[in-house]
């Protein structure tokens, strides 16, 4: 799975380049996420914009991602199609993480 990552001020930045994740990319994922959020800034957006599909180990796997950074580090969910978001709220995980339409939104807030 392919992830970038870039640093502005006190937030991280990592996008996914996949139009899915799903049980086939979930080990994957969280494998890169860790060496992409490895020592990185206190706050990390996850930039979801080109996810068009996600699934129960897709979602399993961002929380893993969530708890691998430990509880002094936070992780924001930006950029979620429909279809994404809904899994999101189904699953009642918008209580956990902080959903947001944009990119730019959630850069537009600080952290906190």
């Amino acid at each position: 799975m392919a992830l970038t990552s870039t640093t502005t001020d006190a937030t991280q930045i990592i996008k996914v380049h996949s139009d899915r994740i799903d049980a086939a990319m979930a080990i994957q994922f969280k494998e890169d996420m860790r060496n992409e959020a490895e020592g990185g800034a206190i706050r990390v957006v996850l930039d979801l914009s080109s996810v068009e599909f996600i699934d129960s180990s897709g979602l399993g796997a961002i929380v893993a991602s969530m708890k691998q950074l430990g509880n002094d580090r936070r992780l924001d969910l930006a950029g979620l199609h429909p279809f994404v978001e809904k899994v999101f709220r189904l699953t009642r995980m918008d209580t956990v993480f902080k959903l947001y339409p944009t990119l730019d939104d959630a850069l537009s807030t600080t952290a906190g």
